[in-house]
């Protein structure tokens, strides 16, 4: 959930968080209600974003819109079906599989890196017997982010580097290394830093437990569960399940050179960071039946919903995989935003699971996610 800037701060934030489109708003089912978030959905076209397609739910009723278009060269409109990108919101699915674990008594969130990798995080000022499980899913370890690493950034993140390296096979080893090139940011336990190479590491715990890839564990435990039939873990595939649009980004610290469609991509840069795909619907039921009791017993759901101070974001804590924020209106909602490559995202439910809302902006240099969200809940 924090505000999104130029790329030169992208970098870190898509893994971790213009031309201007014709806007066309379109609410597919519903509507009443919904006035504010409609306005500040057209809001974000407005601005700059190609295009816009959200799914808010408030006990049985849902509601369904879409602004601006979902592909530059033909004008098609955004479908609220849309797959789409979603980012660090995979973060909440890997940790949600690691408390699942926990309950099965087949970890403690109080273990340390090191009993199940051992000797990864043992070099350059990096002791992974001090750094634990629940540091990882909160943010708390210190271990540098690799996505903040300036030739991950001139690789990934520059137009040259995109297009020459979009399809590369990136090996979780080789991100870990970039990151274990540097220092940790502080001792673990001490402060809070947002780091992918968090759940890079969290990813791998799972697969050292069960024996199988991270997101067969998702497949197995979330998703065939909940029937997300929109949701998906997709490796190494380069393109997006359809219905879906064309996502955009810059490819520069500047956001007013042109816009370049970076909708391929492999996407195991982002592991379990942020690799996953879904839809707005999925997301919502997702969060519901996480915060409504679904996927974890009162005990971990209660460890989940335990928050830290998170930094530089106002209003805002973070537990593990999952962020408390306070609106301007005094309602709190728990959720998580996720950026990649030519997409935001933002799925955020209130605490008892009732009213939901997810969406996704086809673009990474502009847009005010925070104004969606306080629309739909305080406007």
């Amino acid at each position: 959930m924090r505000a999104r800037s130029a790329l030169a701060g992208t970098a870190a934030a898509l893994l971790s968080l213009a031309l201007a489109a014709p806007a066309t708003a379109a609410a597919a089912r519903g509507g009443h209600g919904h006035d504010a978030t409609r306005g500040a959905v057209q809001a974000q076209v407005a601005a700059g974003v190609p295009g816009v397609t959200l799914t808010a739910q408030d006990g049985r009723h849902t509601w369904r819109t879409t602004a601006g278009v979902g592909d530059l060269r033909t004008g098609a409109p955004r479908s609220t079906a849309d797959h789409y990108r979603v980012g660090s919101i995979t973060k909440t699915f890997v940790a949600t599989v690691l408390l699942q674990l926990e309950a099965e008594g087949r970890l403690s969130l109080d273990d340390s890196v090191e009993h199940w990798l051992p000797g990864v995080l043992g070099t350059n000022g990096y002791d992974g017997s001090k750094i634990t499980l629940r540091m990882l899913l909160n943010h708390t370890s210190g271990v540098f982010n690799y996505t903040e690493d300036k030739s991950v950034a001139a690789t990934y993140f520059t137009k040259e580097g995109f297009y020459t390296h979009r399809f590369d096979r990136v090996a979780p080893r080789q991100l870990l290394a970039i990151a274990l090139a540097h220092e940790p940011y502080f001792a673990p336990g001490a402060s809070w830093h947002y780091s992918n190479t968090n759940y890079l590491l969290a990813a791998q715990v799972v697969e050292k437990v069960t024996g199988r890839p991270y997101g067969e564990e998702i497949r197995r435990r979330v998703i065939a569960p909940l029937h997300l039939t929109g949701t998906s873990v997709p490796g190494t595939r380069p393109t997006l399940p359809r219905p879906s649009s064309r996502a955009y980004g810059k490819l520069a610290e500047v956001t007013t050179g042109p816009t370049y469609d970076v909708t391929e991509l492999n996407p195991a840069l982002a592991y379990g960071s942020g690799e996953m795909v879904s839809d707005s619907a999925d997301l919502n039921r997702f969060y519901r039946a996480l915060l409504g009791g679904t996927l974890l017993p009162p005990r971990q759901l209660a460890e989940m919903k335990t928050t830290v101070d998170a930094g530089d974001i106002p209003h805002a804590r973070y537990g593990l995989g999952l962020m408390e924020r306070e609106l301007s209106c005094g309602v709190r909602v728990w959720g998580h935003g996720g950026g990649i490559h030519g997409s935001a995202s933002e799925a955020v439910t209130t605490a008892d699971g009732r009213h939901s809302l997810a969406f996704n902006l086809n673009s990474d240099w502009t847009g005010d996610t925070d104004a969606v969200v306080e629309a739909e809940f305080c406007g």
